[in-house]
């Protein structure tokens, strides 16, 4: 062992072998309380900032409540309001437009049986009323209804989407409490779909609910989804739960609103109609579908009969092709004719200054076939002349979409008259019953057609006409009435849609009267 004696004026003392250890181990402890200091330091500057930064926090959140009025920030930071202050805050106020509070109805829980794919076909009111069916159907099935395609296929072409016409996101929250509805599938069963793996069928028509229970119930759970196509009448008119024609009635009439767009420019049109007094809207179902799909031809020339024979060939869904035009317009199955209708509204004594709106595309046989309507009454308007072609640009050859907004003028109007009881003709009468039963005049074709060929014919006077055609139509003005049905006939009895009587309160003094 060795050792070294350091000698010094006010120190002495020894550094040995063992020496050099305590060095070291002083070296560690002053290591040690270095980093303990560090530490400490370290920690104070992380309190410190975090009370900076809470205090940061507390001073922009005082400033932004401060921002949205007097009444919210401490006065010291604002000051005390002052009068003028007050009266402008108060006036500021009131100026705000009003909005009311969207209240969502609950979310229905139940247990998602699979999903359901529906393409609609025909024109506008025709798929209406089958996404009205079908709404119901998915709730009875509990399944999860995805937004309905749009048939783009038709005579009309319209490539519009549901969306184009509806307003898509009312048409699903207004409903959230009875039926899950989705824009679209989910991602795993939309490939399973892009892959061809999926059931389609058309469903039965006019079938009950209780079809759709046993035969489309069991294949939803088996593919867990299923397509159905060709969806019109396929559910039946009568004999089906009180909630179940309810629920139809709801999304007629509440859930399928149209898009703001189509909603403002119809206000528009009522307004300008408004402005010259009341207004008739006359469904004139004189187009060329209708009639080469019909057969009626009369008051066609020969050129006009041999198109339509055409048209009615082209289309193999068409199905009846060889008709005879005389016989099927005395059996009432015809549209009336511009000129028949102009002397049915004559007999019914329709002033002849009121206005008459023409809710249809183009009339076939252009000019020529409107005159003798337009010489009795003058006032013939379409959206075409109300509306300047700006207003109507987007809805060129959107077929559905222009009968949407004729559809709203329609329901708006103080008298409705439709020539032939097509799609909208029985929406639109239903429609109007539900809103208070508003005057439908719902014309007697076979009966009308009778008695215009016997007053042409000079059989009779234009009295002893007018007289016949007012006694004949006495009961047909959309007051209440009893459906009819006939349980082996669907086709023949009442449409559900034109008479929802289950969805109805007729008034006290109004009697219900039976059309059998």
């Amino acid at each position: 062992m060795w050792s070294v004696e350091v000698r010094d004026k006010t120190k002495r003392f020894r550094i040995g072998a063992m020496g050099l250890k305590g060095f070291g181990e002083s070296r560690v402890e002053k290591l040690r309380s270095s980093t303990a200091n560090s530490y400490v330091r370290s920690s104070k500057m992380k309190l410190w900032m975090i009370r900076a930064t809470t205090v940061l926090l507390l001073w922009t959140c005082l400033v932004q409540l401060t921002a949205l009025g007097d009444t919210w920030g401490p006065m010291v930071l604002k000051g005390w309001p002052s009068r003028d202050s007050l009266s402008a805050t108060t006036l500021d106020v009131k100026l705000l437009p009003i909005v009311p509070t969207r209240v969502l109805p609950p979310k229905r829980v139940y247990k998602n049986n699979g999903y359901l794919l529906i393409s609609c076909n025909g024109g506008l009111n025709q798929m209406r009323s089958a996404i009205c069916d079908m709404v119901a159907i998915a709730r009875y099935l509990n399944v999860t209804l995805i937004v309905p395609e749009l048939d783009k296929a038709s005579f009309w072409a319209d490539p519009s989407d549901f969306e184009d016409i509806f307003d898509v996101d009312h048409f699903i929250t207004s409903l959230r409490d009875e039926v899950r509805i989705l824009k679209k599938l989910p991602i795993r069963l939309k490939k399973r779909v892009e892959l061809g793996i999926i059931h389609t069928m058309p469903p039965v028509s006019w079938s009950d609910i209780s079809y759709y229970h046993m035969q489309i119930l069991p294949l939803i759970q088996r593919y867990k989804v299923l397509h159905l196509n060709r969806t019109d009448a396929r559910l039946a008119n009568s004999g089906q739960p009180l909630d179940l024609q309810k629920l139809r009635c709801r999304v007629n009439f509440s859930a399928l609103r149209f898009t703001p767009q189509i909603e403002e420019l119809g206000r528009r049109v009522v307004k300008l109609l408004r402005q010259n007094g009341p207004f008739l809207v006359l469904h004139l179902r004189y187009e060329m579908d209708m009639l080469a799909f019909s057969g009626c031809t009369q008051g066609c020339n020969d050129e006009e009969v041999e198109e339509l024979t055409r048209m009615r060939y082209a289309y193999p869904w068409w199905k009846e092709k060889i008709i005879n035009s005389d016989l099927k317009r005395k059996d009432g199955l015809c549209p009336l004719t511009p000129e028949e209708t102009a002397l049915a509204l004559r007999a019914l004594d329709i002033d002849r200054d009121i206005q008459i709106y023409i809710a249809a595309g183009e009339i076939y046989g252009g000019q020529r076939r409107v005159d003798s309507l337009a010489a009795a009454y003058p006032k013939l308007v379409r959206k075409e002349t109300l509306l300047a072609p700006a207003d109507l640009q987007f809805f060129q050859n959107h077929s559905s979409q222009m009968a949407a907004l004729d559809y709203l003028v329609s329901l708006e109007s103080d008298v409705f008259v439709p020539t032939f009881d097509g799609n909208m003709a029985k929406v639109v009468e239903g429609h109007r019953r539900y809103l208070g039963f508003k005057k439908t005049i719902l014309l007697d074709r076979k009966l009308l057609v009778e008695l215009i060929d016997k007053y042409t014919s000079k059989s009779l006077s234009w009295d002893e006409f007018s007289s016949a055609v007012k006694a004949g139509h006495a009961e047909r003005m959309g007051n209440p009435t009893k459906r009819v049905v006939i349980p082996d006939k669907p086709k023949e009895e009442d449409y559900f849609y034109a008479n929802p009587e289950e969805c109805l309160q007729p008034s006290d003094d109004e009697p219900v009267n039976s059309m059998l």
